[in-house]
């Protein structure tokens, strides 16, 4: 029998991965179906497409371990499982954030205004800047790969032990565990400190926009201003909820350490939806074509429902090689 709390924890998981995947499978089939139609895809995009599926793939792993923490199945019998789960975690995890990092910067040299050498040269060269941040993301993927090894047999070795042992074990280990923590934290950080630098300088980008229009005695309320304020709005929040979503898995991973089945643990683990769900919604209200689908979506529904229609009888207007 399952405690109210882990039925409370279930239904709080399972709903946060439904509007999660809702909002990421809205952004991946619009992308994908403008793909298909154009025959070509925008550098934003693409970016906004595999982002989509990562964190549809993050949000699945997320809901599976979620179901292994509530419903409390005996450790040996998830473990071997649990390490191929654990791996997928964090690929999956680590591309979501260098994906919305590659975004930020997009926003930048897409849209900021300077005059220095280097960023012309970067801005000309754009795909080639995301497609070598992706690359420099792979090495700490791959040095991620050579700790999650030595970090599950950790934890096996604690849940093997008895608990003799166990306290001599873990202060021998904890040096360990300490240094891997920080290691695994130091692919979080990069990422953040790009799209903080993003931040700053599209901000000074837009104090320098305002300037040149204030000596042109022009009005402050033309496009690029308003893309400025967009982008940095975009870039807040992301650095918001990466943020939130950072200190989540820290204090997570403590958490499982310590207290496996705990309730403070598992509030956490809530807490780590809230950056691939919630991002994904914010996204969707910034851009123009996701806003106005999701909006036609509701629409179609709204009416559905009023007429007494099944959902399945829904007829959304789609691209033509999607309605064949």
């Amino acid at each position: 029998m399952l405690a109210g709390f882990d039925i409370i924890f279930l239904t709080l998981s399972t709903a946060e991965f439904i509007i999660g995947m809702l909002g990421n499978v809205l952004i991946g089939l619009v992308n994908c179906s403008e793909w298909v139609k154009n025959r070509k895809i925008s550098l934003a995009d693409l970016i906004l497409m595999c982002l989509a599926i990562s964190r549809i793939t993050q949000l699945l792993v997320l809901l599976f371990e979620s179901f292994m923490m509530g419903l409390n199945p005996p450790f040996y019998s998830i473990y071997k499982l649990a390490k191929p789960v654990t791996l997928l975690w964090r690929i999956t995890n680590h591309l979501t954030i260098w994906f919305t990092t590659c975004l930020s910067i997009f926003y930048l040299l897409k849209i900021a205004r300077f005059s220095h050498s280097l960023f012309l040269c970067l801005r000309r060269r754009m795909n080639r800047v995301v497609l070598a941040i992706l690359v420099f993301s792979l090495l700490f993927l791959l040095f991620d790969f050579l700790l999650l090894e030595a970090w599950n047999d950790f934890f096996l070795n604690i849940h093997a032990m008895d608990e003799s042992n166990l306290t001599l074990f873990m202060n021998e280990g904890k040096t360990f565990y300490i240094k891997s923590l920080i290691l695994l934290s130091f692919s979080y950080i990069v990422p953040i400190a790009l799209s903080l630098t993003s931040l700053l300088l599209l901000f000074l980008s837009l104090i320098k926009h305002i300037r040149d229009l204030q000596l042109n005695s022009m009005g402050s309320r033309d496009f690029s201003t308003q893309a400025h304020k967009k982008a940095i709005k975009m870039v807040v929040s992301f650095l918001f909820l990466s943020t939130v979503h950072f200190f989540s898995i820290q204090l997570s991973n403590w958490l499982l350490f310590l207290f496996w089945n705990k309730k403070n643990t598992k509030f956490i683990m809530l807490t780590v939806y809230v950056f691939p769900s919630g991002h994904s919604l914010i996204l969707i209200l910034g851009n123009s074509r996701l806003r106005q689908t999701a909006l036609k979506v509701l629409w179609y529904l709204k009416s559905s429902l009023k007429k007494g229609k099944p959902i399945s009888s829904l007829q959304i207007d789609l691209p033509e090689p999607f309605q064949r």
